[in-house]
């Protein structure tokens, strides 16, 4: 898709060296091609961060840690020596043009693709070989899909309980649900209701808390804005904050509002052609120019 970026008035436009009339206080759109997106981004991959910055970034508590990674869908590499740090309570933000390998990261991490080399490590210790199951059971770690996953005809209390289903018994995952209900009390009201009268908003919390259940230390959310009303998007950071600040929740997102998510990150990552281009603090990286003129509409 092509962007779009404002000339400046004081600068010759791209009509007026050719030569062409118009007048000269309209401000003229210069446009970017896919292409020239795809080959900018490229260069950026020449300059890529080290494992010391990276380090840096995460600070002195790693909680995962992904080194050398390559890794794809059958035959297919996705990732191309992939590494990445994010620490205890951190929240790392990936952005990047569609195609780039954002949601690959995370399936990789989970388990959903296949690893042709490389690590992952939570808490020092390697995960990479683990099932699916055994890295939510195990491993700490949670992922909460990019789509609507709620089982619409369950109540929102059964939702929950679903959340627990590798705990050893039936009680233990009750008990958890009635956690995850006393700390957010618009689900409590709702317990009993089918999940597919919630609003958008609600129903992006439901599946949140239903991946607190196994009480994981690392939540990778897939695309959290993804089809909510601007109010429920608030609300969703919101709740990805406490779970950050309160809970000492490690997060790990792809968000499709990408300057939205790296305003909220401590740490962004910018991925081209599933390699690492740039990373620095979220804040820094949704401010600076180059990554805005590519990556986040000017």
């Amino acid at each position: 898709m092509a962007e779009r970026k404002r000339q400046p008035k004081n600068l010759p436009t791209e009509r007026a060296r050719q030569g062409c009339s118009g007048r000269a206080s309209e401000p003229v759109d210069i446009v970017l091609s896919v292409t020239d997106v795809a080959r900018e981004a490229e260069r950026l991959v020449a300059d890529a961060p080290s494992i010391d910055v990276l380090d840096q970034l995460a600070g002195g508590d790693v909680v995962l840690a992904l080194d050398g990674l390559r890794a794809g869908y059958g035959p297919m590499e996705i990732l191309h020596d992939f590494s990445l740090r994010v620490g205890r309570a951190q929240s790392l933000c990936l952005i990047g043009p569609n195609g780039a390998g954002k949601s690959t990261v995370l399936h990789t991490i989970f388990g959903f693709t296949n690893i042709y080399s490389g690590t992952v490590q939570i808490g020092g210790r390697d995960v990479t070989r683990l099932k699916p199951n055994d890295k939510l059971k195990h491993g700490g770690i949670a992922y909460v899909l990019q789509d609507n996953s709620v089982f619409a005809d369950m109540t929102v209390e059964e939702n929950l309980w679903m959340g627990g289903y590798l705990m050893d018994s039936p009680k233990q995952a009750k008990a958890a649900a009635e956690r995850i209900l006393e700390k957010y009390p618009r689900l409590a009201e709702r317990r009993h209701l089918p999940a597919r009268v919630l609003s958008g908003g609600e129903r992006r919390l439901l599946e949140i808390s239903r991946a607190l259940v196994m009480d994981p230390q690392v939540l990778l959310i897939d695309e959290p804005s993804l089809g909510l009303e601007p109010r429920f998007i608030d609300m969703v950071f919101e709740i990805m904050n406490e779970l950050q600040r309160r809970d000492g929740k490690t997060i790990l997102m792809v968000e499709q509002n990408a300057k939205k998510g790296l305003e909220f990150a401590d740490i962004g990552y910018v991925l081209v052609s599933g390699q690492l281009a740039r990373a620095g603090r979220g804040g820094e990286l949704a401010a600076d120019a180059e990554v805005g003129r590519l990556f986040l509409g000017g």
